[in-house]
């Protein structure tokens, strides 16, 4: 009952960032209920991995695990999903590299080329662009993890089963292209991989170095 309401306060106050000092006392302000029931809400989210927390003097420190963080997100993108406020498209700025080829191998496969034929509305030319997002940029990619992303699902192609992709729509300069981030990758979050109709690189006149401005598309737009 006081997962969410008690994730949001600790948030609040500054929880995330770092752990923050608070008594079971001062606790049940925040979420209206008796000091009793506050220490054991704290327990229960540590219990949950939601929190993590050290019993200090005059109280303890909790600070937000991945988990908690997670939790609220999903919250946060219910809302938007209700709501649906004017959201705007994502801007993202970074500069082109020369990557692993990792989605170049997804590209690659039939199980894979069929899903984005159908759900991308282009055929992905076989090859990726990689930007790695400046410093400000990498920071607002968190952002997409409030959007919803196309799926593509993993397969068995009977020798062995290959994961699922994300895919998040974009332009880039101008071009219709996706953001492609598989279940399983080595990738930090930092680095996109991008998939399009034609060769980026010719069609842009791109070298590793050259910025480029990245529009991830948000679905979540009321009509």
């Amino acid at each position: 009952m006081y997962t969410t309401t008690s994730l949001k306060k600790l948030a609040l106050l500054g929880a995330i960032e770092k752990p923050v000092k608070i008594s079971s006392t001062e606790f049940m302000h925040h979420v209206s209920t008796s000091s009793k029931t506050a220490a054991r809400v704290l327990k229960q989210l540590e219990d949950n991995g939601y929190i993590s927390r050290q019993l200090v003097a005059g109280g303890q420190m909790v600070h937000l695990t991945e988990a908690g963080v997670g939790l609220l997100k999903k919250e946060y993108a219910d809302y938007q999903q209700i709501f649906c406020k004017d959201h705007l498209d994502l801007e993202l700025y970074g500069e082109v590299i020369t990557g692993l080829g990792e989605g170049q191998y997804y590209i690659a496969k039939d199980g894979y080329m069929s899903q984005f034929r159908d759900k991308l509305d282009f055929k992905p030319f076989p090859g990726t662009l990689n930007v790695r997002l400046n410093d400000e940029s990498a920071q607002m990619r968190d952002n997409m993890d409030f959007m919803e992303p196309l799926i593509i699902h993993g397969f068995n192609d009977g020798e062995r089963s290959f994961g699922g992709v994300k895919c998040y729509p974009i332009e880039i300069e101008g071009i219709k292209s996706a953001v492609i981030i598989p279940d399983r990758t080595h990738y930090p979050a930092d680095l996109l991989e991008i998939i399009a109709p034609l060769k980026l690189r010719e069609a842009l006149k791109l070298n590793d170095g050259d910025e480029v401005k990245i529009v991830v598309k948000n679905p979540q737009k009321c009509k």
